[in-house]
């Protein structure tokens, strides 16, 4: 009897630890294929509010799995503007004042420029990747393809803010949705991307939304209105010296 129970225990571990190994890896393949080895984008971005409405042009690179920049190109009395994420580290311009400042890791959870994105959101830093245990909780087939239902749950002592993330991502690497939940496991906001397209050599959502749970009319659309996937860009984007003038 004791075999039996220690079979069924080595069996049902084999099978747990198959499955988080399964999750993982489609998160770090889904992570590594909206990022990229590097890219270089245009994105008209829109804050929605029942009584307003603010859009803003922005101009962005990546590069590798932290390095970040988007710096405002239109309004004109918000350009310039640009937020630099480089490892760890991340520092804000502001040409009005200019300055750049550093901002502490708090910060990395406040929403970029009155947005529904957080800073973390934007820069689409490797947290995800580093400090969340991820779990398949189901598969299912939509439109012809395999769509898998996972959910992150933060290592402990992580320093993260959300309780628990849950991801919605296609097999061919799209992440479709993310939901983002507080300590107490209560969905705060949402994001969800759409309007698939070729961009270049690979299929890319040019349309997302982040929405607050709570909030009915309150959103913020990213809409890439271009975005090219590079083998690499340049040191000098990803620079201090630059996020004060990248030429623009």
């Amino acid at each position: 009897m004791k075999k039996v129970v220690l079979i069924i225990g080595i069996l049902f571990f084999a099978v747990d630890s198959q499955a988080r190994m399964t999750a993982e890896t489609i998160v770090k393949k889904a992570f590594d294929y909206w990022r990229g080895e590097a890219s270089e984008s245009t994105i008209t971005m829109t804050i929605h509010r029942p009584d307003w409405e603010r859009v803003v042009t922005i101009k962005a690179w990546t590069r590798g799995e932290s390095d970040s920049l988007f710096v405002i190109t239109n309004p004109a009395k918000d350009r310039g503007n640009g937020t630099l994420k480089v490892g760890k580290g991340m520092w804000m311009y502001n040409p009005k004042v200019n300055r750049v400042i550093k901002l502490p890791p708090s910060m990395m959870s406040q929403g970029w420029h009155g947005s529904d994105f957080s800073n973390n959101d934007l820069a689409k830093t490797d947290s995800l990747i580093k400090d969340y245990i991820h779990t398949l909780e189901d598969t299912k087939i939509d439109q012809g393809k395999k769509v898998y239902s996972i959910k992150s749950i933060p290592k402990p002592e992580a320093p993260v803010i959300w309780g628990m993330i849950k991801l919605t991502i296609r097999e061919d690497n799209i992440l479709l949705s993310e939901v983002f939940f507080d300590e107490d496991l209560q969905a705060v906001k949402r994001m969800t991307a759409w309007d698939i397209q070729m961009t270049g050599d690979k299929l890319f959502p040019l349309k997302w939304k982040m929405q607050k749970s709570d909030a009915i009319d309150e959103y913020t659309r990213f809409v890439y209105e271009k975005i090219s996937f590079k083998k690499n860009l340049s040191k000098r984007i990803f620079t201090r010296t630059y996020l004060k003038n990248p030429g623009l």
